[in-house]
This record gives structure tokens, sequence and C-alpha cells, in this order.
């Protein structure tokens, strides 16, 4: 189910782009300029069949992505992250311990005059 809406939401995406690039610009960026007179009375234009396109291909992605956050949120309802972390337990029956902080001597450059190679220690 989830795989069919990202499916249909990626296709929406896709037309609403489209869509978009293939309407006529009014003119001044961002909206300013006012668009001229085209509407018969008021300075509002009439709405075209892309303009109309466009508010159902935005209502229709905004559909599938609720639909897409419910589906993901039902999925992981139930878990969380620190659900798969497990404790392995020692032979003896205890909880494992942390592991140890490297010393700070672990963390330096080696010396100039070191020549050994850089080896990683198994401890």
């Amino acid at each position: 189910m989830e795989n069919v809406v990202l499916i249909i939401h990626l296709l929406l995406a896709l037309g609403l782009i489209a869509v978009v690039l293939l309407q006529r610009s009014e003119g001044g960026g961002l909206g300013m300029g006012g668009g001229g007179g085209g509407g018969a009375m008021s300075g509002r234009s009439a709405a075209t069949a892309l303009s109309k396109v466009t508010w159902v291909l935005a209502a229709a992605f905004i559909a599938t992505s609720i639909t897409l956050t419910i589906l993901a949120a039902q999925k992981s309802a139930g878990s969380s992250v620190a659900d798969g972390i497990q404790i392995q337990s020692t032979e003896g029956g205890d909880a494992a311990e942390a592991p140890s902080a490297p010393l700070g001597s672990d963390l330096l450059p080696p010396a100039e005059g070191d020549n050994a190679p850089l080896v990683p220690s198994a401890d």
C-alpha cells in the first residue's frame, strides 16, 4: 500500500512541476506589478484550466503526503530504535560492561622518529 501511494505521490510531484512550468508568467517576479487588468471588473484574472489543474494536483499532493505520514507512523508505532539494542551477556551471566574509552596516549599521533607501522590493536 505504501509503495502504491509513494508512486502516486511522485507522479503528482512531476505533474505539478510540469503544470507550473507551462503556465504563463504574469510579469514582475514574485507577484510584483499587479499583472494588469485581466478581469472584467477587478484586477483578478479569470482562472484558466492550467490554474485549476494546478490546484487539483496540489491538493492531491498534500493528501498523499498526509497519507504517507500516517502510514509511516502506523508502521513504526510499536517500535523504537532503542529496542534493537541488545546487551550481550558474558559467560558468567553478568551484564556486559560498557566499553572503556581509549587512553589519552592512544589518541596522539606518532612521534617524529617513530617508524613503527600503524596497526590497529584488537583489545
